[in-house]
């Protein structure tokens, strides 16, 4: 049981008192108070009820709860808790000092001095206070030898029943190795995540320090990920119905869209998206793990910049990898989704390939920078890869066959030589050919679901182009999802219907704010231990500020001349949408990218 406020005030009744004491000592309840010489006509019983209900239930918890009057008589109350361990004895809770009684009551009295945890909100706890949370398991996520102090479980709070929260527990300071974070940077990183909230996206719920350790509790713990789904179909999609199924992973498609939507426009970009980090939960609720610093595997890669990150560089865009071998990329992107083009075999081809890039190796090209790098561009190639995965799926052709026919072209390694090389990026020409695949399989399947398998492939050869400036902006792609959807799939009402940037579906038209500039302040409350009759709290105030492209794990912001709208529920009317969507489609935006910003750096996680 957690002693919070209303937990203590429903159950130190008179009945609760009286069945913890001798009939002698319920007599005295209604007596007047021993102390202040007539001069107050309170009673024990009363002094119990309005000011130590606290102190009752620890001398309860010691079992001494006769005890009771005595402290009444040296007028101690609940606004003298939490009393300092040097001072308990002036309790006088034993006829004689008895120090175990004194340590009891010491340790014992933080358990009803609780201080919740709130969503949004930053605390920090004294050493011997109860941080007020159960946890579900425990493990640890890190390489031995990695840890470093870091450790990852779940956790429950007694104030959100049935709520289940990541908590990541952090170092803080330099005794624990390379990769620390200071209290500072700490703070640093809560405040600006704590905004960061959507549905589909791990995000922050509250963060407290104890111990020398930063602790942040997140949302959403996975069951599984989208690289576990593709080797094996998790008992919870078996046992839909057919139709449920492919109508569940078409709506995944369209919430992973809105949400790289909400991201971008934020002016920030995910930067490592693939199947790994896309998490499930048991009811089948999809989201992205979230991208900040505290994310496990960005602080593995802090502790160890050397390894090779296979699966992160399989789902990278090819400028995170590859310089051009050609003029500088244009800084924008095209915003637009045309008709798919004809190869010279005669067949159709989805990706666009009109940029040719110089070959180098994967682990030479890790560390170097890559001018003029859009971020954001880079997050819809790999999320176009990851539908890719999904659309393979629905066809029943996902993971390794899909993985085996990108390498296919590459010469065998022979004995003790390199894996094959089976990126998205490397390999468009195989993955042009898989998606053809893909259509003429759908086109034998008779549900209409199958009918958005050739519209979707569509939008994801031109996520695929080699070239960012040719792939289309994340609301562009969602507006088309949407479309598809609804026209091809027959899904009337998609999942994550969302407007963002200022759109105006009657209008037709993007609204651009002014410029704006972001600040607040945050409290920190803390506990003191003082002597009797004072105590007090501290607060520490910290300026939240934009987060920066150029270190790992932070939030990578790619547009900083303007503060984006709050979204809005966009009205589930099905009349005029399709009209105001295509004029949606037809607008051309330009992404304004960040001169010096660097690559992410791959690293073993």
């Amino acid at each position: 049981m957690w002693w919070d406020l209303d937990t203590i005030d429903k159950t130190v009744t008179r009945q609760f008192v009286c069945n913890h004491l001798l009939p002698e000592e319920i007599e005295r309840l209604d007596r007047p108070l021993g102390f202040g010489d007539g001069l107050t006509d309170g009673t024990y019983w009363e002094w119990i009820d309005e000011k130590a209900r606290r102190i009752f239930l620890i001398l309860v918890d010691i079992g001494v709860p006769d005890q009771i009057f005595g402290v009444i008589d040296d007028s101690w109350d609940d606004e003298d808790l939490p009393i300092a361990l040097d001072q308990v004895e002036r309790l006088a809770l034993t006829p004689s000092k008895d120090e175990k009684s004194e340590r009891r009551f010491f340790y014992r009295q933080f358990y009803y001095l609780l201080r919740p945890l709130q969503k949004g909100e930053h605390a920090i706890y004294q050493e011997d206070e109860v941080v007020p949370l159960d946890i579900v398991d425990k493990k640890q996520t890190l390489p031995t030898g990695q840890s470093q102090g870091y450790h990852v479980d779940r956790v429950t709070l007694p104030n959100q029943p049935g709520t289940v929260f990541c908590r990541r527990r952090i170092p803080l300071g330099p005794g624990f190795g390379p990769g620390y974070l200071s209290h500072e940077d700490f703070l640093y990183e809560v405040n600006g995540i704590k905004n960061l909230q959507n549905q589909h996206l791990v995000s922050y719920y509250t963060s407290y320090i104890q111990h020398e350790y930063g602790y942040v509790l997140f949302t959403l713990p996975p069951d599984f990920t989208l690289k576990s789904f593709l080797t094996t179909t998790p008992s919870s999609i078996k046992n839909l119905e057919k139709q449920a199924r492919r109508r569940l992973v078409l709506n995944w498609i369209h919430c992973l869209v809105d949400t790289i939507c909400y991201i971008h426009n934020r002016g920030l970009s995910h930067g490592n998206i693939k199947p790994s980090t896309i998490l499930f939960s048991n009811d089948n609720h999809i989201c992205f793990a979230d991208f900040t610093r505290f994310n496990p595997e960005i602080l593995a890669a802090m502790t160890d910049k050397t390894s090779f990150d296979k699966e992160s560089y399989d789902y990278a865009a090819p400028e995170q990898w590859f310089k051009p071998s050609g003029p500088p990329s244009p800084t924008h992107r095209r915003s637009t989704i045309v008709s798919p083009s004809t190869s010279p075999e005669g067949g159709q081809s989805f990706i666009s390939r009109m940029t040719d890039y110089g070959v180098n190796t994967p682990m030479a090209m890790m560390h170097a920078p890559t001018p003029h790098l859009n971020p954001q561009a880079a997050d819809i190639f790999s999320l176009g890869c990851v539908i890719l995965e999904l659309l393979s799926f629905l066809l029943k052709k996902q993971g390794r066959p899909f993985a085996t026919h990108r390498a296919a072209k590459h010469k065998s390694p022979g004995r003790g030589g390199a894996v094959l090389d089976s990126s998205f990026h490397k390999n468009l020409g195989q993955v042009d050919s898989w998606m053809s695949q893909l259509v003429k399989d759908a086109s034998k399947k008779d549900d209409q679901e199958f009918r958005a398998i050739l519209p979707m492939l569509h939008v994801v050869g031109h996520m695929l182009s080699l070239h960012p400036s040719e792939r289309p902006a994340a609301t562009d792609v969602q507006t088309k999802m949407y479309q598809i959807l609804r026209d091809a799939a027959g899904i009337l009402e998609p999942h994550c219907v969302h407007q963002y940037g200022g759109w105006d579906f009657g209008i037709g038209s993007m609204k651009l704010n002014s410029p704006t500039q972001l600040s607040r302040n945050n409290s920190h409350d803390t506990m003191s231990i003082m002597t009797k009759r004072s105590s007090g709290s501290r607060s520490i105030e910290h300026k939240r500020t934009s987060s920066g492209g150029s270190s790992p794990g932070s939030l990578r912001r790619t547009e900083s001349t303007r503060e984006p709208e709050r979204e809005r529920e966009r009205p589930r009317t099905n009349s005029d949408l399709s009209s105001s969507f295509q004029t949606l489609l037809n607008l051309r935006t330009r992404d304004k990218v960040r001169q010096h910003w660097q690559a992410p750096v791959y690293t073993g996680n």
